[in-house]
């Protein structure tokens, strides 16, 4: 999968990881695409622990659940170490 590949990848899987666990988040759609895009790798990395086979092609649908479940994670983690804080609205 090419660099393009990976960005539409974890633009998708983070706005994905992002409704699966609403809430204020630090961060726009940069923070959204890095969240996804390191999420997939995270998800590669536990799908080749678990099942012997990491990330396949972009239209796998092995690589798209495991990409969300990496940044579901990920969101988790950030959230925990940014504690929440949303940006100040005035």
């Amino acid at each position: 999968m090419g660099i393009l590949g990976w960005i539409v990848l974890g633009l998708v899987a983070g706005l994905i990881a992002k409704a699966i666990m609403p809430g204020r988040d630090p961060g726009g759609i940069i923070i959204t695409i890095l969240i996804g895009i390191v999420g997939a790798i995270i998800g590669g990395f536990i799908g080749n622990a678990i099942f012997g086979g990491g990330l396949g092609t972009f239209f796998d649908l092995r690589t798209w659940l495991l990409s969300i479940l990496g940044s579901v994670i990920l969101l988790a983690i950030y959230r925990a170490v940014t504690g929440g804080r949303g940006r100040a609205r005035v």
